[in-house]
């Protein structure tokens, strides 16, 4: 019988987002891109739903678009995000985790 740690599911998404998101969002400072603490109030306050949250900044960062983004100041600062080539299982796991963690 295997027993399950819930804490590895938070511990794997945030190996996750450390190893693919902090070169450019910096947890709390804006530096070649906005911080992820200014990219999860933007998307809260458009998707407050963890499930609308997580489906929205999952398939955007599939396939990161200037007409559907939500974020077009940052756009206007830093460019498009370019398109990374995660597998959107990898990116509904990374959105999760930022939906679920404070970013102080």
């Amino acid at each position: 019988m295997v027993l399950y740690n819930i804490g590895l599911a938070s511990n794997y998404a945030g190996l996750l987002f450390d190893g693919n998101c902090v070169t450019c969002h910096h947890k709390t400072k804006a530096i070649s891109a906005p911080s992820i603490k200014e990219v999860k109030e933007n998307y809260l306050r458009a998707f407050p739903n963890k499930d609308d949250f997580v489906l929205y900044m999952s398939n955007w960062v599939h396939a990161p678009n200037e007409e559907t983004s939500i974020m077009q100041n940052a756009i206007l600062k830093y460019g498009l995000m370019p398109m990374l080539s995660y597998d959107k299982k990898t990116l509904e796991e990374i959105s999760a985790y930022i939906y679920d963690m404070k970013f102080d």
